[in-house]
Protein backbone atom coordinates (compact mmCIF):
# COMPACT_ATOMS: atom_id res chain seq x y z
CA UNK A 1 0.00 0.00 0.00
CA UNK A 2 1.41 3.35 -1.02
CA UNK A 3 1.31 6.60 0.92
CA UNK A 4 -1.30 8.12 -1.38
CA UNK A 5 -3.59 5.16 -0.76
CA UNK A 6 -3.12 5.54 2.99
CA UNK A 7 -3.86 9.27 2.82
CA UNK A 8 -7.20 8.52 1.13
CA UNK A 9 -8.32 6.50 4.17
CA UNK A 10 -9.94 7.98 7.25
CA UNK A 11 -7.99 8.05 10.50
CA UNK A 12 -10.12 5.24 11.93
CA UNK A 13 -9.47 3.08 8.86
CA UNK A 14 -5.73 3.74 9.16
CA UNK A 15 -5.73 2.71 12.82
CA UNK A 16 -7.63 -0.46 11.94
CA UNK A 17 -5.12 -1.18 9.14
CA UNK A 18 -2.22 -0.71 11.58
CA UNK A 19 -3.78 -3.19 14.01
CA UNK A 20 -4.31 -5.77 11.26
CA UNK A 21 -0.76 -5.30 10.01
CA UNK A 22 0.71 -5.66 13.51
CA UNK A 23 -1.20 -8.90 13.96
CA UNK A 24 0.09 -10.24 10.64
CA UNK A 25 3.62 -9.16 11.56
CA UNK A 26 3.34 -11.01 14.88
CA UNK A 27 2.26 -14.18 13.08
CA UNK A 28 5.13 -13.90 10.60
CA UNK A 29 7.66 -13.47 13.40
CA UNK A 30 6.24 -16.55 15.08
CA UNK A 31 6.63 -18.52 11.83
CA UNK A 32 10.17 -17.20 11.43
CA UNK A 33 11.09 -18.41 14.90
CA UNK A 34 9.72 -21.86 14.13
CA UNK A 35 11.54 -21.96 10.80
CA UNK A 36 8.51 -22.18 8.50
CA UNK A 37 8.55 -18.67 7.04
CA UNK A 38 8.35 -18.70 3.22
CA UNK A 39 8.61 -14.97 2.46
CA UNK A 40 11.01 -13.28 4.87
CA UNK A 41 10.89 -9.99 2.95
CA UNK A 42 7.23 -9.64 3.95
CA UNK A 43 8.34 -8.71 7.49
CA UNK A 44 10.15 -5.62 6.22
CA UNK A 45 7.20 -4.69 4.00
CA UNK A 46 4.84 -4.80 6.96
CA UNK A 47 7.18 -2.78 9.18
CA UNK A 48 7.40 -0.08 6.52
CA UNK A 49 3.62 -0.08 6.02
CA UNK A 50 3.10 0.50 9.75
CA UNK A 51 5.63 3.35 9.69
CA UNK A 52 3.93 4.98 6.69
CA UNK A 53 0.53 4.76 8.33
CA UNK A 54 1.79 6.21 11.61
CA UNK A 55 3.47 9.02 9.69
CA UNK A 56 0.21 9.96 7.99
CA UNK A 57 -1.60 9.96 11.33
CA UNK A 58 1.09 12.20 12.81
CA UNK A 59 0.88 14.58 9.83
CA UNK A 60 -2.86 14.91 10.43
CA UNK A 61 -2.31 15.63 14.12
CA UNK A 62 0.17 18.38 13.31
CA UNK A 63 -2.11 19.82 10.65
CA UNK A 64 -4.92 20.28 13.20
CA UNK A 65 -2.80 22.58 15.38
Amino acid sequence: MKVNEIRNLTTEEIIKKIDETKEELFNLRFKQASGSLEKPHRINELRKLIARAKTVIRERELKKD
